[in-house]
């Protein structure tokens, strides 16, 4: 019998995920982490990215988190994201949209605006097409 861990994914719309899994993957803030049953216990920040839930061989769901928070519990993985959504409901037009108008205010040399926040945009943007390209290429 496969060992599980319980895994519950939390924005704070609702509730995203919640079930057995055999493995998790998570950008936390040092890099990615994999996360198996009975995994010594972790907090972590977490950096905008995928998060990877292995059901089983054949299954496996994708999720985006803009940031937010891991728990790992033995038994249990909680992840507290700032904001989530499947990979498979990512608006791909919304993301090139953000994408290309992050890119736009980043070529303002004028300074009247936040770099920082355009280039945590363009970011998330990036990060947000990455994880549907990398959904896609899986079911092909």
């Amino acid at each position: 019998m496969v060992m599980q861990v319980h895994v519950d994914i939390v924005s704070p719309e609702k509730e995203i995920f919640s079930g057995l899994a055999e493995m998790v993957f998570a950008p936390a803030e040092l890099g990615e982490v994999g996360i198996s049953p009975r995994h010594a216990p972790l907090i972590s920040k977490l950096n905008p990215g995928e998060v990877r839930v292995k059901v089983s061989d054949k299954e496996t769901h994708e999720f985006f988190v803009s940031g937010g928070l891991l728990e790992v519990q033995p038994h249990l993985v909680t992840v507290l994201a700032d904001a989530a959504i499947r990979a498979k409901d990512i608006d791909e037009a919304a993301a090139l949209e953000a994408k290309a108008k992050a890119e736009e205010v980043l070529e303002d040399k004028s300074g009247k605006i936040d770099y920082a926040t355009a280039q945590a945009q363009l970011d998330e943007a990036m990060l947000q097409l990455r994880a549907l390209d990398r959904l896609r290429k899986r079911a092909s």
